[in-house]
């Protein structure tokens, strides 16, 4: 039953454990194929440093190899954000079974598909155990070439903030404070 007390609108309930998993679980998959299957597309079909105008002057694929994090920082340093990105990882997995909120899930789902996707390279590509680099290709004007595990992870942590900021709890339920406002 629900809250109608005092006037106020009825409390919504949290979203049981099932539905929130199964949504973070659909993000991960889709967010982890599509970075894996575009990346394999790339190193397939393009030659490294290879440009490609797909809206000119506006977007091009540009194939390199990153060893640093956005705007190619860090270089040299790969073993950091390979160490950053597992921990990334196991916070999040640890994290989200408690989550009730499918918008929490569906954040940390992408999260995990970005963090993922990027340590994947690391481990796995030239020249692997950890110091992979990581392929990038989607060039926007003259701003930085990302990928879309780099995507993902914006595009969650923006997702976070807003979520954090406007109070909705990671258990589902009301706004944190809403009552409080009543």
């Amino acid at each position: 039953m629900t809250d109608t007390t005092a006037g106020h609108a009825p409390a919504r309930r949290p979203a049981r454990p099932g539905p929130v998993l199964s949504l973070a679980a659909v993000v991960l998959v889709i967010g982890y194929g599509i970075d894996q299957l575009t990346k394999h597309l790339v190193v397939s079909r393009m030659e490294e440093y290879q440009k490609i105008w797909v809206v000119p002057g506006v977007l091009k694929w540009y194939f390199i190899r990153n060893s640093g994090a956005a705007f190619s920082f860090g270089e040299g340093h790969t073993w950091v954000f390979t160490s950053f990105m597992a921990v990334v990882a196991v916070a999040v997995l640890v994290f989200l079974p408690r989550v009730r909120s499918l918008l929490w899930a569906a954040a940390l789902g992408g999260l995990l598909a970005g963090t993922l996707g990027n340590l994947t390279d690391r481990l796995f590509r030239p020249p692997a155990g950890g110091m992979g680099r990581v392929i990038d290709f989607i060039s926007v004007g003259n701003f930085a070439i990302f990928n879309v595990a780099d995507s993902l992870i914006v595009c969650s942590v923006i997702s976070i903030v807003l979520l954090l900021w406007t109070g909705i709890p990671v258990k589902g339920g009301p706004r944190q404070g809403a009552q409080e406002r009543g």
